[in-house]
């Protein structure tokens, strides 16, 4: 299925006692551009999410966000450091006994003391953690790859509604092309006579002469190649798949031959309708820019 490269998904996933919530967005971009915003001490995480994101997106901008909640309350300990509170205090009572001064310690006398306490985080299970990571991150892909196979279907429809204006463009195109020979033969012919005044001329010259300006004029190999990278384009967009850059390919060679057909208009009605062709195919080139 075809995928604009715009999208949002959002996606949860639990375990070691936390709880992860992932969220990406993207926007155009001709690679994969990945950033991913992670709390200091997951830091761990961003190598790991990136290559599962570059799995499964091959094009976009896309923009990751991780939030993370503990389920605990022991994630964080505080602990007495006693050897060093032993001394501290035995210290105090040395200096209130030498110098008579009265000892009025209590436990809020060390609250400022950061020697006294330790503070002790809890080891984390890399190995949990990632799968938890993991699990939100695949979630908010599959939210995300859906939102954006919406979008790709709605791009597809419209670039194969213009494909089928362009068809129906060319098809005249090839209609018109031997009337105008036709019609080159005529008016040389009423010119040679008018200028002899009705005296014979030579046929085979004036056979030679269309001949010459039909070879000029002949647009078929050009409708030709271009009817078949339409049918390429069309292929592609019924396969799916990350064929954004492909289909940019495609259409250049589209305006290509759609450019050498109206180098050699010589029919005012063919001129006008290679420059409708063109504006189809320019806004194809637009759509496409959309498409991963």
């Amino acid at each position: 299925m075809v995928r604009s490269m715009t999208g949002y998904g959002r996606g949860q996933g639990e375990g070691a006692g936390l709880s992860f919530t992932v969220e990406l967005k993207s926007v155009n971009s001709r690679y994969l551009e990945f950033s991913c915003r992670l709390p200091r001490g997951y830091l761990f995480l961003e190598d790991k999410l990136k290559s599962y994101t570059a799995e499964r997106v091959s094009r976009g901008k896309v923009e990751m966000y991780v939030t993370v909640e503990s389920g605990t309350d022991d994630e964080i300990t505080v602990e007495l450091n006693e050897t060093y509170a032993d001394a501290y205090i035995k210290a105090l009572n040395l200096l209130a006994e030498k110098y008579s001064i009265p000892s009025n310690v209590s436990a809020a006398s060390f609250i400022g003391n950061s020697e006294m306490f330790k503070v002790v985080k809890t080891e984390v299970d890399e190995e949990a953690v990632t799968e938890a990571a993991l699990s939100a991150c695949k979630n908010a892909i599959d939210n995300f790859i859906a939102m954006r196979e919406v979008e790709g279907n709605k791009l597809r429809e419209d670039v194969l509604s213009r494909v089928a204006v362009i068809l129906e463009k060319v098809s005249f195109v090839e209609e018109k092309s031997p009337e105008t020979v036709e019609a080159y033969r005529v008016k040389l012919e009423n010119k040679i006579k008018e200028l002899l005044n009705g005296a014979a001329y030579d046929e085979a010259r004036v056979i030679t002469e269309t001949a010459i300006y039909a070879d000029k004029v002949a647009v078929a190999e050009e409708t030709v190649r271009l009817r078949s990278h339409i049918a390429q384009l069309t292929d592609m967009l019924e396969k799916g798949g990350a064929v954004g850059r492909k289909l940019d390919f495609i259409v250049q060679e589209m305006n290509r031959e759609t450019n050498t057909i109206g180098s050699k208009a010589q029919n005012i009605e063919i001129a006008q309708t290679v420059v409708d062709i063109k504006s189809e195919i320019e806004k194809i080139r637009e759509q496409i820019q959309n498409i991963e």
